[in-house]
Formats: C-alpha cells, sequence, structure tokens
C-alpha cells in the first residue's frame, strides 16, 4: 500500500515541478530580435566557411557523405584483399585455411566490385539530379 502512496506522491511533485517550471521559465520571441531575416543571418552566421549548402550537385552534402563512404569502403575492400594474400601466403598448405583465404580474396574483390559500381550508380544519379534541379 505504501508504493501505491510514494508512486502517486512522486507523480504530483513532478506534475508540480513541471507547472512551476512552465510558469517561470520566460519565453523568448524570435520577432523582437532586430531585422528582417535575423534568423536566417543566425544560420548563416554559425554556418562554416567552405561548408557545402546544396543538398545535391557539385560540392553538396549528399556527394560530399557519399564520396567519404564509398571511399572509406573501397579502403577497407582493399585492406581485407592484402589480408586475403598474406592468408593465403601463410596458410603452409592447410586446406581450411586455404580456402579461407580464397573466400576473403574472393569477397574482397566482389565488395570492390560492388562499390566502384556503388560509386558510378551514385554519382551518375546525382549528375542527373543536379540536371533536373
Amino acid at each position: 500500500m505504501t508504493k501505491s502512496i510514494t508512486k502517486k506522491l512522486s507523480l504530483v511533485a513532478a506534475a508540480f515541478a513541471l507547472a512551476v517550471t512552465t510558469l517561470l521559465v520566460p519565453i523568448a520571441s524570435v520577432g523582437a530580435v532586430s531585422g528582417n531575416n535575423a534568423v536566417q543571418d543566425g544560420i548563416n552566421s554559425a554556418q562554416g566557411d567552405g561548408v557545402p549548402t546544396t543538398l545535391f550537385g557539385d560540392g553538396s552534402i549528399f556527394t560530399t557523405i557519399v564520396n567519404i563512404l564509398l571511399f572509406i569502403i573501397g579502403a577497407i575492400c582493399v585492406i581485407m584483399l592484402i589480408w586475403g594474400g598474406i592468408r593465403y601466403t601463410t596458410s603452409a598448405g592447410n586446406a581450411a585455411s586455404v580456402t579461407a583465404a580464397k573466400n576473403t580474396i574472393m569477397y574482397a574483390i566482389i565488395g570492390l566490385i560492388i562499390a566502384f559500381l556503388a560509386f558510378a550508380i551514385v554519382n551518375w544519379v546525382l549528375v542527373s539530379v543536379g540536371q533536373a534541379a
């Protein structure tokens, strides 16, 4: 019985604290800032130098993110290709190790091909979207 009373009291205390906080917090008005484009001026001043402002097209945010991710994927594929080659040369004729190394090399090549195709497709789509916009 005391647990239900404690729960009810904590709920009432939380509601009271929320009500008091709501009444005491001052409300700031965006219109109180001088100038017609005060919000846009704030956004522009918060933006760093050389930061892309467009979503699609040359040098856009989406293009930059996709190119970085595809570069990382390609680098991982190359590293795995090298790792598979090292595993293959150090397998010492063990059939299981040779098979695992060959699979690593094969999957790394497949991943590299997919990364190149994804790069080509994404850039083709971005160029098409950029021309349409």
